[in-house]
């Protein structure tokens, strides 16, 4: 049996509740899988139509942490464990060494999470942790540099990039509903991504104003819900980009993807804002999956997710004008069209059923 152990699941939305959620249903193909997994909310319903075996852990978070790690002790007494995978080095810190040292052992890192300076508390907690594991998983080269920047076993850590079983198909109603809303706009670009800084929407936002003078049928559709949200819809009013922006806080994953299937770039210049910065972006393989070529920043692990010059390119999510000349390149001669041609053969390396091998082979 394979157990899962994470912070992070569906319903909840975000890049390492759907890494969880990959990895555990492609360990379902070889082998009982079990997950334990916070309580969020919906996640009744979800759990009642998955195929996976799920444990929630309710309670307040300070006292979860130490519930869940006493369940997992507990079943790993009385049950034999294939391998265990840990989605945080938090889910892992209470857990009991005696327990789990004959077990491979896994724990995922991203990079934010482990971005803390050497000496300080949390990095003394973090590297206590991962003495736990047998291998810590690097999303992308960045974060396996960063991880070993601060005092992390190198010899640990391997990198996986993470999966993508995109793209799904799409319902007629929703492909309709993507039309309408970008009817005969070009370029059509657009963002799937929390309304966070270091997304760097509101760099984006001034360039789109910028683009109207050489595209005024520009058309930006940004997905994604967060505390930058009210500032963001202030932006837009004040550049009077009310009709070229479109807002959507929240929508389901077939409207989503009919979105993304009827876009030409896919645009996500993140930028580093404090501790937190760009580990991989799986965001760019999903696009590419759908023959979309994209823009990423070049400050974390977007050059393992964009190949640049054959699937996309790398610009300063902090500079304007850098932002601005790599759209215009994306688009001259019909640039786009080759990227995405290439971005569909590139994604099918991160094919879920291609990337639990590598988890297996280590097992």
């Amino acid at each position: 049996m394979f157990l899962i152990c994470t912070r992070n699941f569906p319903p909840e939305l975000g890049g390492i509740q759907n890494l969880m959620e990959g990895l555990s249903k492609a360990l379902l193909n070889h082998g009982p899988v079990k997950v334990f997994a916070d309580e969020a909310v919906d996640c009744q319903k979800y759990d009642e139509t998955s195929h996976l075996d799920v444990v929630r852990i309710k309670g307040f978070k300070i006292f979860r942490k130490y519930r869940k790690a006493n369940l997992i002790n507990k079943f790993c007494k009385n049950n034999p464990i294939r391998a265990i995978f840990f989605d945080h080095w938090k889910s892992l810190e209470n857990i009991n060494h005696e327990i789990i040292k004959n077990i491979p052992t896994f724990c995922l890192i991203h990079s934010k999470e482990i971005n803390h300076e050497i000496g300080s508390s949390l990095n003394n907690r973090m590297i206590k942790s991962f003495n736990k594991t047998k291998y810590i998983i690097a999303n992308s080269n960045f974060t396996k540099n960063l991880a070993t920047n601060f005092g992390v076993d190198a010899e640990k850590i391997k990198i996986i990039f993470p999966g993508c079983d995109y793209p799904i198909e799409i319902k007629g109603e929703h492909k309709m509903k993507a039309l309408e809303i970008f009817k005969e706009s070009f370029p059509k670009i657009i963002t799937i991504a929390r309304l966070d800084k270091r997304k760097a929407h509101q760099n984006i936002f001034m360039c789109i104003k910028n683009l109207k003078a050489i595209y005024p049928n520009i058309k930006y559709v940004c997905i994604g819900d967060g505390q930058e949200k009210e500032n963001l819809n202030k932006l837009r009013k004040e550049l009077n980009l009310e009709n070229e922006i479109i807002f959507l806080n929240k929508v389901n994953e077939n409207f989503k993807v009919a979105l993304l299937e009827q876009s030409n770039l896919f645009l996500m210049p993140s930028i580093i804002v404090k501790k937190s910065i760009e580990g991989f972006g799986i965001s760019f393989i999903e696009a590419a999956s759908y023959g979309k070529g994209s823009i990423g920043g070049k400050f974390g692990g977007e050059k393992d997710a964009i190949k640049e010059n054959l699937t996309g390119y790398i610009c300063d999510g902090n500079d304007l004008n850098s932002i601005y000349q790599t759209i215009i390149k994306f688009f001259k001669n019909d640039k786009y069209k080759e990227l995405g041609s290439n971005a569909i053969i590139f994604s099918k390396d991160f094919k879920w059923n291609k990337i639990i091998k590598k988890y297996l082979e280590l097992i």
